[in-house]
């Protein structure tokens, strides 16, 4: 495909296919700038669809977007604030490549360029509301495609975003295209009326949805309508109890028995639905998986009913942080839904013999985990060991973490030298993610290290508890890591009172080792900016 494109002269479009691949590598995405004038224009729009989110921290990107005021608007705020800080000129229309926006991340951006501004405002608060609200105008007066819009509001936020949607309302456009949709609301009854008018309009104009999640509060029967008015819902998320049983049985009256396909479960109470379960997902008929993560009421009533229901579909996604499945209902789920299974996490503070039951059943049979994340004991880390053994082909991102307490600093050290001397020699030749929590001393570490040279992980992550003078840790990660260009990406973090790493702990923090790892190509990154949440599911349920 790629040489009949070259041969067609189709260059540009390769290139683009090119570039989307480093769609989520901001730091690539800025270099391919650099490279030459097509590719510059393919990698901005990139770097641009989610700039609220992706923000460096310095927020020029508001100061350029103001570029695009109107001469009224740009007097209004030299006039009243006397600002006119702006950029004279632009290369691209920046606006119109914008498609996600979060009403959170966008305030508390808003909010941080202007508490970084070195002109100060005596009412600052009106100023970042003015400001909001003029973005948001750029925003649809230069046609932005929004394609995922979440309302993310607190009692707190919601006066300053009040002036968006009434922005919104008076150009329904703005919104007609997104596919997804996030309404995450938690407000006081006193301020859920003002949220009423942009629901009427996403319920009356927003019928191509594919994605829906929700949480918070409930406004009347909004969430229910929302669902039953698209025509194209795939995936829907249910995040909080008390949106969960109306807007669930919705699901049978809807529009989406033909279109679902994915349905998650997030910190929900499932006792709330166990009767209606059958029902609803019997009338689904191309459901595909359900992804339970961190659910209450996860029990013998509930595993029954869902090996009950006719219509086939997969369990790809179990997070738990307890376990209230008798033996033989474990038997039962896992047998059924146990070798689909592909993201599996349990809680290190979950101890006991009932882990190790249900630890055995997932070495029975799963062997399609990708994330494998493992809170661990000292009487279940060789069950979690022979699950990633077991899982060898197919795991791509692996959580080996439990608590790092200096109370507790026996019981970590004797768990992290079993996991250096064993995990190393197990470790498949590829890997995107691993993410290690440790109490090392320095032979293991050296062992794990020599270990794994013939694996290549893309993002490696490693936090250390350090209550001795263990020597020094970053030397070693320069001779087996550094030197050996076996990673990509990665994050050093020390904890404890006898870290060697100053400040915070981070390596990031040095600036010079930082640069003598770029030189060898490995990207040092801060190891909060490279920690991927187990909780954010929708990066794990979309795992490749």
């Amino acid at each position: 495909m790629a040489c009949s494109k070259i041969c067609s002269g189709n260059l540009i479009e390769l290139t683009n296919e090119i570039i989307q691949y480093f769609k989520d590598d901001i730091s690539t995405l800025y270099s391919c700038i650099l490279v030459s004038r097509i590719w510059c224009r393919l990698s901005v729009p990139l770097l641009w669809e989610e700039p609220f989110l992706n923000s460096t921290q310095n927020y020029h990107f508001i100061k350029i977007l103001l570029h695009n005021l109107n001469e009224n608007d740009k007097a209004q705020l030299n006039e009243k604030y006397q600002f006119n800080d702006i950029f004279s000129n632009t290369l691209f229309n920046y606006p119109a490549f914008i498609k996600r926006l979060n009403t959170r991340d966008f305030k508390l951006s808003v909010e941080n360029w202007v508490t970084k501004l070195t002109k100060k405002f005596v009412d600052s608060t009106c100023f970042t509301s003015l400001i909001c609200k003029l973005l948001v105008k750029i925003l649809i007066e230069n046609e932005a495609n929004l394609h995922s819009f979440e309302i993310v509001l607190s009692t707190s936020n919601i006066e300053c975003l009040e002036d968006i949607f009434e922005s919104i309302l008076g150009y329904p456009r703005f919104v007609y295209n997104i596919r997804n949709l996030t309404l995450d609301l938690n407000l006081s009854p006193d301020k859920i009326d003002a949220l009423i008018p942009i629901l009427n309009l996403l319920v009356s104009n927003c019928s191509l949805i594919t994605y829906f999640k929700i949480n918070g509060n409930p406004v009347k029967d909004y969430f229910s309508e929302m669902i039953i008015s698209q025509r194209d819902l795939k995936k829907i998320s249910f995040e909080s109890n008390e949106i969960l049983y109306k807007p669930f049985l919705s699901l049978k009256n809807s529009n989406c028995s033909n279109t679902l396909n994915t349905i998650i479960f997030c910190t929900v109470d499932l006792e709330q639905i166990v009767d209606h379960l059958k029902e609803g997902f019997n009338n689904l008929n191309v459901l595909e998986s359900i992804h339970i993560l961190y659910c209450y009421s996860l029990n013998s009533k509930f595993v029954q009913q869902m090996v009950n229901i006719a219509k086939p579909f997969k369990l790809k996604t179990l997070f738990m942080f307890e376990i209230l499945l008798q033996d033989d209902s474990v038997e039962l789920l896992l047998k059924k839904f146990g070798n689909d299974l592909e993201n599996f996490a349990i809680d290190y503070d979950f101890q006991g013999e009932r882990k190790q039951i249900f630890l055995q059943s997932i070495e029975k049979y799963c062997r399609k985990i990708r994330c494998f994340s493992f809170g661990h004991d000292i009487d279940t880390i060789y069950q979690g060991l022979d699950i990633i053994m077991n899982n060898i082909q197919n795991i791509n991102y692996l959580y080996i973490e439990f608590d790092l307490d200096p109370d507790n600093y026996l019981n970590a050290a004797e768990l992290s030298s079993t996991i250096l001397v064993n995990l190393g020699q197990i470790l498949p030749s590829k890997l995107e993610y691993l993410s290690l929590e440790l109490c090392p001393n320095i032979s293991d570490l050296e062992i794990f290290l020599v270990n794994i040279q013939d694996t290549f992980i893309r993002k490696l992550l490693i936090k250390t508890l350090i209550v001795n003078d263990l020597g020094d840790i970053l030397s070693y990660l320069k001779e087996y890591i550094m030197k050996k260009k076996m990673v990509e990406y990665l994050a050093y973090l020390e904890c404890g009172e006898s870290r060697r790493i100053m400040d915070d702990g981070d390596l990031f923090s040095l600036k010079d080792e930082v640069n003598e790892f770029n030189l060898h190509n490995i990207k040092v990154l801060g190891y909060k900016n490279l920690y991927l949440y187990v909780h954010d599911y929708d990066h794990i349920i979309n795992l490749q």
